[in-house]
């Protein structure tokens, strides 16, 4: 992806068109219940949770990568977070991986957005930037060869930042781990008080 200034930020598309590697697995381990994995590419994950029974479901904007995802054995649709979704309200666990919490540019509002697909107990699995950072940017996809994509809004979020935001979206962080150079961390919804008990 390249920034209007001129700076690249490299995918890592043979990795995410490999088999899940010894980081990937460290995420699904901890994941629980039926999972979402939102910005699914190519569908490494869910290819690998299908064969095991585990109800899961990619979903990505792009139609090669769903059509990829498919072909790989995994379930996957063409949608965007942000549009209605299968099961809103009953997922076990969301994944934001290799750096899908800058979906929209704004991820504040794409947290906000994945309380309303998880069950109450659900768990977010979220990767933030190895950098601290905290950037809004406009990017496109470059292909390497001199064509590039229309622009959209993509966010760059480090540990530090991804807290912040969390935080001030009602989550809370549960859990902090680092694989092969990546940082993970479990998030959850922040528990909301009820109602008072009248003193008897």
């Amino acid at each position: 992806m390249r920034r209007a200034d001129g700076w690249l930020l490299p995918l890592e598309v043979e990795r995410w068109c490999a088999e899940p590697d010894a980081a990937d697995r460290t995420v699904l381990r901890r994941c629980r219940g039926p999972v979402l994995d939102i910005g699914c590419g190519p569908g490494r994950l869910v290819a690998a949770l299908a064969p095991y029974g585990r109800p899961c479901l990619g979903i990505d904007v792009s139609r090669a990568a769903v059509a990829r995802t498919v072909r790989t054995g995994g379930p996957a649709l063409c949608r965007s977070v942000f549009e209605p979704l299968p099961d809103e309200g009953r997922w076990g666990t969301a994944l934001l991986l290799d750096g899908n919490i800058g979906i929209g540019g704004d991820p504040r509002a794409l947290l906000a957005r994945v309380a309303q697909l998880l069950a109450p107990e659900g768990l977010l699995i979220v990767e933030a930037a190895a950098a601290d950072v905290d950037e809004r940017v406009r990017v496109r996809v470059d292909d390497g060869r001199g064509r590039v994509g229309t622009a959209f809004p993509w966010a760059r979020v480090g540990a530090p930042a991804l807290l912040r935001h969390a935080r001030a979206a009602g989550w809370t962080a549960v859990e902090r781990w680092t694989a092969r150079g990546r940082d993970f961390m479990t998030l959850r919804r922040a528990a909301v008080p009820g109602p008072a008990t009248p003193p008897s």
